[in-house]
C-alpha cells in the first residue's frame, strides 16, 4: 500500500479525501459505492491510515507518510483504533455484529489517535435491523469517529443510512490507465495489458486478476481459435465447441466478451485502417479478411447479438436455442 496517488483514476474522490484530510473538515461517515475490485478497499484504508498519520497531523498535507507508528501499524493490521468489522455469517451482517462492534465501542475514546475508524465492508449485507442499530451511531456519533461503510449496491441500504454519509461512487478507470497500471506495477507486457484492459472495462481489480490468470489465457487462445475458423463451421459445429468451453471451466460469460472485442476490433479496423489501436493487432491478417468481407451494418448485427445472447443466458434461456441464434447472426454477418 502506498498513497491516494497509487489508486488508480477516481480522480475526484481522492480530491475530496485530500482537502478534508488538509482542510480538517472529515465528515463522520462516508459510504463508498463500487463494484468489486474496483478499488474501495484500497482507497478506504489509505484513508484510514492518513486520519491517524502522526507526520500529516504535524506536518499538514493529505498523503499517509507511512513510516510513522500508527501507519506502520496501519500496514500491518495492527493500528487499534482502526477496527474492521467482521460478521461470522458469510452472507449477513447481523444487529449483534454492529451493537458489539459499533455501537457499544463507539464510547471508548482512542487509544492512541485522534480517530477511531471503523470499516465496514460489504455493508449491504447488513440486515434491516443492523441498520437501524447503525443509524442511533451515525445520527450522534462522537467527535472522534469515522466510520467507512464499503458496498457494491447501495440501493440494497435504507435511505436512512445512506443519506446521513458522504456518498462517494467509485468511476471505472479508463483502458489507457489500466494498461499503465498493469505494465508500471506487474511488468505485464503491452499487448497483454491492453487486451486485459479492455476486457475488464475500467475494474482495476478484474484487470490485475486477469493479468495473473492461466484460465484467462486459455479463454483467449480458445476464443481466437474458434473465432479463426467460424466461416468454416456449421452451426451444429459450433455449438459443442462452446459447449466443450464450459466443461473446460471457461465461464461462456468471459468467452462471449472475447468475442465482443474481436468484433469491435474488426469493426474499428474498417473504419480506421489503424492496426495500432487494435486489441487483438497480432491477428490483423484475419482481422483484416473479416473487415473486407462484412458491411458495418453486418459487425453492428453482430455485436447487437452478442449482447442479446449474454443476457438471454443470464436469464437462464435455453443454452443451445441462444447459441444457435447467435452463430446464425455470425455467420450471416461476420
Amino acid at each position: 500500500m502506498a498513497g491516494f496517488k497509487d489508486l488508480v483514476g477516481q480522480e475526484q474522490i481522492k480530491e475530496h479525501l485530500r482537502n478534508a484530510l488538509s482542510g480538517g473538515k472529515v465528515s463522520h461517515a462516508y459510504l463508498i459505492d463500487g463494484e468489486k475490485g474496483s478499488g474501495k478497499e484500497f482507497l478506504a484504508k489509505i484513508f484510514a491510515m492518513a486520519l491517524n498519520c502522526e507526520v500529516r497531523r504535524t506536518e499538514g498535507g493529505a498523503e499517509p507518510c507511512q513510516n510513522c507508528h500508527s501507519c506502520r501499524q496501519a500496514l500491518s493490521g495492527n493500528q487499534p483504533d482502526i477496527i474492521r468489522l467482521v460478521h461470522e455469517k458469510p452472507d449477513a451482517i447481523g444487529v449483534d455484529d454492529i451493537r458489539e462492534q459499533v455501537n457499544q465501542d463507539v464510547s471508548i475514546k482512542p487509544y492512541a489517535s485522534p480517530y477511531k475508524v471503523y470499516l465496514i465492508s460489504e455493508a449491504e449485507k447488513m440486515t434491516p435491523q443492523a441498520q437501524n442499530a447503525l443509524l442511533k451511531t451515525l445520527e450522534e456519533p462522537p467527535p472522534y469517529v469515522v466510520i467507512l461503510l464499503l458496498a457494491s449496491n447501495v440501493n440494497a441500504l435504507l435511505p436512512t443510512v445512506v443519506s446521513r454519509c458522504v456518498l462517494l461512487r467509485m468511476k471505472p478507470a479508463t483502458d489507457g490507465q489500466v494498461k499503465n497500471f498493469l505494465m508500471r506495477i506487474l511488468q505485464v507486457p503491452d499487448y497483454k495489458a491492453q487486451i486485459c484492459a479492455a476486457f475488464a472495462r475500467g475494474n482495476v481489480g478484474r484487470a490485475k486478476a486477469l493479468a495473473q490468470s492461466e484460465e484467462f489465457e486459455n479463454v483467449k487462445e480458445e476464443a481466437l481459435s474458434f473465432l479463426k475458423c467460424v466461416q468454416d463451421m456449421d452451426v451444429h459445429e459450433m455449438i459443442p465447441a462452446v459447449k466443450k468451453i464450459s466443461d473446460d471451466k471457461i465461464d461462456v460469460q468471459d468467452y462471449l466478451d472475447m468475442i465482443m472485442i474481436w468484433y469491435r476490433d474488426i469493426l474499428l479496423f474498417k473504419a480506421t485502417n489503424d492496426v495500432n489501436q487494435l486489441i487483438f493487432r497480432e491477428e490483423i491478417s484475419h482481422i483484416r479478411r473479416a473487415a473486407q468481407r462484412s458491411s458495418y451494418e453486418g459487425i453492428e448485427r453482430v455485436i447487437e447479438a452478442l449482447e442479446k445472447a449474454k443476457t438471454r443466458l443470464r436469464a437462464n434461456v435455453n443454452f443451445d436455442l441462444t447459441l444457435e441464434l447467435l452463430f446464425l447472426e455470425m455467420k450471416e454477418n461476420g
